[in-house]
């Protein structure tokens, strides 16, 4: 069984189940937020993502500086960035060396 996580950066009323697939979820964050916290934001995703490793995954959805600020920490972290990006019903993978 594969370890890789996929962090979804808002937990909405969409249903995620299909992103399963390339591993575990794990949201970010839940419910609405204040799109100038972005220090909160910064702490908030941080500490969800400490244990994440450059092959895991980021389901960018809800404010674009959400999405900004998940996929900076990640990319900072790993100088990789991983996406799924919903298309059709299913999910398809954008990898990106940095």
């Amino acid at each position: 069984m594969s370890n890789k996580k996929v962090f979804i950066v808002n937990k909405s009323t969409h249903d995620f189940g299909p992103a399963e697939e390339y591993g575990k979820i794990i949201f970010l964050s839940e419910g609405s937020m204040n799109r100038y916290a972005t220090n909160s934001m910064m702490r908030q995703f941080n500490e969800v993502m400490k244990d994440s490793l450059a092959e895991d995954f980021i389901v960018p959805c809800s404010l674009n500086v959400m999405n900004s600020v998940a996929c900076a920490i990640f990319a900072h972290k790993h100088g990789t960035l991983n996406l799924l990006l919903f298309k059709d019903g299913l999910y398809i993978m954008r990898n990106h060396v940095l």
